[in-house]
């Protein structure tokens, strides 16, 4: 072959590429890459990343078309709320109290409506209880979104649907429910029609967090931890059915009560009547029905004889013997002090405390001296305002000048208005061994109340607190709510109530505390009964004994048997078991 045909079987020699053109292809590609595979591994990466972006297209219009819920997310730069969800309430055996249910409400798009007339008369025409007038307005506004009616029926919202109507629609929110109804109302309290905790442990809850939880949008499901309360929904029942009947037995104009747990502070029952129904707000404005165990302060009247007593006992200047001269009525200035059931005699402490002496309470009491008392009854956390969970809650009324005759006074409970919770645990105090420990409506352990817990008073006197409790059911003015088989202790109160400024004989509040069982305190019951009516069988009295002690009586014997009380039946005197049990009392 000559060099002629070789020259042109030989391919054309290619240009040399740019350096420019070298570099930038090494930099994109790398060197020694197959251009080819790498166009379609990229053609390939394209089309998955469409696909994806499709299904997640695809997956949205699902959602969009499922749940209604999604019309939440095109409103939340809306200045309208919408109801927030919120966690579950139950009591402390997990029964729910309060729970979220889903409820359709009615909304509007006024820039979508195309004529505005006509909406509105079908609007109206299939739900009454428009205003036609208000709804005009909204629908005229300048807004992107309104509500119309908040809270429809299902039926509703299906007639309303059926109009057709462009620029109306439904939005799915949370609604609270209250499957007991009345039966814990003051303690549960309400929410608003935005699902905004207004009074009691729904308050509680925005204002521990939630409420924060919600601006955040962290808390838009049902899928939070439910929030476990101290009640017992079985005792709540119990205690609110005798007080009901309690109340039209003796026509009171109210009646309220309490189940505390000694030992941890623990408010195992609340009933205030009367009371309301959360799931029909309008009843919970009247002022009748507030909650008198937080909001209300009153005179306890001779259930505060034991916070005397305590005092002095403690104190070392006085034992269970000392004696008092109540052979007649004490006058202290231009006031007379007498007693309900006067003996005409000498009577040792034990006999102040179970004929509730009046006499001998103010004795004991300016014994100890004016600023004693103070510095005792401020211990005790009978001076300021108590704080729970419940943000309802008010300040005791104190003496702005403390003399030897407000003393007097407040030693049998008159002078000195405190919140019946308040009393509640410094009573507790008196019983468990000395501590104080601040009442709550959350679940505790004894280990975490001990954590909080103040001493106050010596064991030994605390032993001879609960001696004379027992003793005054055994032969004192609780004997009618000695239920055997639990060794009731208690102690009576009538406080008569000031009537345009004066002390009413007629109008009283009956109160009764009672332990159970009263040589090793479990669990504390507080009775009240507002301005009691006589009966026939109560003889013309009006007195705790004739009323209040025998519905403690009737609450006992049917909540000692859910709180695991067990019975116990000849069981030996107060001074054989409690005392016997306890250091040498002279």
């Amino acid at each position: 072959m000559t060099d002629q045909a070789l020259t042109a079987t030989r391919p054309a020699k290619k240009p040399a590429e740019p350096w420019r053109q070298r570099l930038i292809r090494s930099l994109l590609y790398g060197r020694n890459v197959d251009r080819t595979a790498k166009a379609r591994a990229r053609v390939g990466f394209a089309i998955l990343a469409f696909a994806a972006i499709y299904a997640i297209l695809a997956g949205r219009l699902v959602m969009f078309a499922v749940g209604a819920d999604s019309h939440g997310a095109r409103r939340t730069a809306s200045q309208d709320a919408i109801a927030t969800a919120r966690p579950d309430i139950v009591d402390r055996n997990g029964e729910v109290l309060a729970t979220d249910v889903k409820a359709p409400s009615l909304f509007g798009e006024p820039r979508r409506i195309i004529d505005k007339d006509e909406a509105i008369e079908l609007l109206t025409a299939t739900l009454p209880d428009l205003d036609t007038s208000e709804v005009r307005d909204r629908l005229s506004s300048k807004k992107g979104f309104v509500w119309l009616k908040r809270e429809i029926t299902p039926a509703q919202q299906q007639d309303i649907h059926r109009l057709g109507i462009p620029g109306i629609g439904f939005l799915r929110e949370n609604k609270r429910v209250y499957p007991t109804g009345a039966e814990v109302a003051h303690l549960i309290g309400l929410v608003n029609i935005d699902n905004q905790g207004i009074a009691g442990m729904e308050k509680w809850l925005d204002n521990n967090g939630l409420a924060d939880l919600h601006r955040a949008g962290f808390a838009t499901d049902r899928l939070q931890k439910p929030v476990e309360l101290s009640v017992d929904l079985r005792v709540e029942h119990a205690l609110r059915d005798e007080l009901m009947k309690a109340k039209e037995k003796f026509k009171a104009k109210a009646a309220s009560g309490i189940v505390s747990n000694v030992k941890t502070g623990e408010i195992v029952a609340l009933v205030s009547l009367p009371d309301f129904d959360p799931n029909n707000p309008r009843e919970a404005h009247d002022p009748d029905r507030i909650n008198r165990l937080t909001t209300g302060v009153y005179e306890m009247g001779s259930t505060f004889k034991a916070f005397t007593l305590a005092m002095a006992l403690d104190s070392g200047k006085i034992s269970l013997n000392s004696m008092w001269d109540a052979r007649g009525n004490l006058h202290y200035g231009k006031f007379t002090i007498h007693d309900s059931h006067s003996l005409g005699r000498f009577i040792n402490t034990k006999e102040v405390f179970t004929y509730s002496s009046n006499i001998g309470a103010a004795r004991i009491a300016l014994g100890q001296g004016v600023e004693a008392h103070k510095a005792f009854l401020a211990k005790m956390g009978q001076l300021h305002r108590l704080r729970t969970e419940l943000p309802e809650s008010a300040s005791p009324l104190v003496p702005r000048h403390w003399s030897e005759l407000n003393t007097v006074t407040i030693a049998f409970g008159q002078g000195l208005s405190v919140a019946p919770l308040q009393a509640v645990m410094g009573i507790n105090a008196l019983m468990n061994g000395g501590y104080l420990i601040p009442p709550t409506f959350m679940k505790r352990s004894e280990e975490e109340a001990m954590a909080l817990a103040k001493r106050v008073i010596k064991p030994e006197t605390s032993d001879k607190m609960r001696f004379l409790m027992r003793l005054n059911a055994e032969v004192g003015t609780a004997k009618t709510a000695d239920i055997k088989g639990y060794y009731v202790g208690g102690k009576t109160g009538t406080s008569e109530k000031v009537i345009n400024g004066r002390y009413a004989k007629k109008q009283v509040l009956n109160s009764f505390t009672a332990i159970i069982p009263a040589d090793n305190p479990q669990y504390q019951l507080l009775v009240m009964l507002d301005e009691p009516k006589t009966t026939p069988e109560t003889h013309g009295f009006i007195t705790s004994g004739w009323n209040a002690v025998p519905t403690g009586g009737k609450v006992i014997a049917r909540i000692a048997p859910l709180l695991g009380i067990e019975p116990r039946f000849d069981l030996p005197p107060s001074d054989r078991l409690i005392l016997a049990a306890s250091k040498p009392t002279q």
